[in-house]
């Protein structure tokens, strides 16, 4: 089959999932994974083997994964610019305290599980230390992107609530994919010639040198650029710029997407400059580069596999301990910072988003072999369900638009 029909029947799919699932009031991430699940060995390959076979053949799922690859890095690059630590310091300590109780104890539960879970679904030859870095990244995590679009579809981006919850999951993105490139450098420490020690003081350096060098450069040149909107050749260059700190990284060891990421977070923090880039980039990856990660999460999805008792068992265990260390976490720092139970556990439930965020990092750890088939598809349906979970749950709390923070 040729891959041009491969991406032409992925697109159609993954729009098609992705508007119903826009009607049914969930996020389209939610739809285009249903899409590649439909498509995948758990749908398609098991009622229609043959033209499962036929459609997708393994040898030629190469052009998804690489356009999946570069909509991922252009993606994180997006998030890199809209994260905006510097308002830390002007808010409340419920942002702070928030943050921490919403990273620690999700971690701390995926750490306590971790052992189970390691011997029960063995990964390919990794150790039990980044296995638990990675599984506690998992269960801490935020989705930022899904986020925002909640907050802005329900007219809550410039409330209390929803300012908050976007300060704590941009802290919760920075401290994830921190701890993500530690534990994929762990998990590739004998790869190459540097030790583990080494790749990390590098990288370390590496991210100096990227906020205390390059930043300041980055937004003196840009502010030259100001009043003339964003050219082709400044849209290039940026874009080169991100493609160039994730090879650096990738080079290190560490996932080119934290290299994408740190990029990001290197150019100023200008309205209209994100408002460009959002503009320009947007529809390229939310069309095509993006539900080709979706469908290829969903098609490496085996619900197949889920077919003992004990299987679901930990499927509900790990949803049940990943709602409960979130929504719980934030709601108690929440609480102890002053805020009504109504307000801290909507904010739990606020952050309790993963969705697309939560995606990349199980892919990740599932394509170097840190998850296996059947714990990558129970923590995907942990994701999808945690992330479907949200509207109704600030429905239910009677979470409306709220007025605006006073200046």
């Amino acid at each position: 089959m040729s891959p041009l029909i491969e991406i032409c029947i992925v697109i159609l799919v993954t729009l098609a999932c992705g508007s119903l699932a826009r009607r049914l009031g969930q996020s389209r991430v939610i739809g285009e994974v249903v899409g590649g699940i439909l498509l995948g060995p758990s749908i398609l390959g098991r009622f229609a083997p043959a033209v499962a076979s036929a459609l997708f053949p393994t040898s030629s799922l190469g052009s998804l994964e690489t356009l999946s690859t570069v909509g991922l890095i252009l993606f994180l690059f997006l998030i890199g610019t809209e994260v905006n630590l510097k308002h830390l310091y002007t808010k409340h300590t419920v942002a702070g305290l928030s943050s921490v109780m919403s990273i620690f104890l999700p971690f701390a539960i995926g750490a306590l599980l971790a052992p189970a879970l390691y011997v029960r679904f063995p990964p390919s030859g990794i150790a039990a230390t980044p296995f638990m870095l990675f599984l506690g990244t998992a269960m801490s995590i935020t989705a930022f992107p899904v986020l925002a679009r909640i907050l802005e579809e329900r007219g809550m981006q410039g409330s209390e609530l929803g300012t908050t919850a976007i300060l704590c999951a941009a802290v919760d993105d920075v401290v994830a994919w921190t701890l993500l490139a530690v534990a994929v450098a762990m998990v590739q420490g004998d790869n190459g010639s540097l030790s583990l020690p080494i790749r990390l003081l590098i990288l370390a350096l590496y991210v100096a040198v990227m906020i205390g060098a390059v930043r300041p450069v980055a937004a003196k040149l840009l502010r030259l650029q100001k009043g003339s909107g964003l050219s082709i050749e400044t849209l290039g260059i940026l874009v080169g710029f991100a493609f160039a700190s994730a090879a650096v990284t990738d080079a290190l060891g560490v996932h080119p997407l934290f290299g994408a990421f740190l990029a990001g977070l290197c150019l100023p923090r200008e309205l209209s400059l994100q408002q460009a880039l959002r503009g320009q980039l947007d529809l390229l990856l939310s069309v095509l580069l993006l539900p080709m990660f979706f469908a290829l999460t969903g098609m490496r999805m085996r619900l197949d596999l889920l077919d003992t008792q004990t299987a679901w068992l930990w499927a509900v265990i790990i949803l049940l301990s990943a709602t409960i260390g979130k929504v719980g976490g934030a709601a108690l720092a929440s609480r102890w910072a002053g805020q009504s139970w109504r307000s801290s556990l909507a904010l739990g439930f606020l952050l309790n988003t993963r969705g697309l965020v939560e995606l990349i990092v199980l892919n990740i750890g599932y394509s170097i072999g840190v998850f296996s088939s059947t714990l990558f598809t129970i923590l995907v349906v942990m994701a999808l369900v945690t992330t479907m979970c949200t509207t109704p749950a600030l429905d239910l709390l009677g979470i409306q638009k709220e007025q605006p923070i006073s200046k």
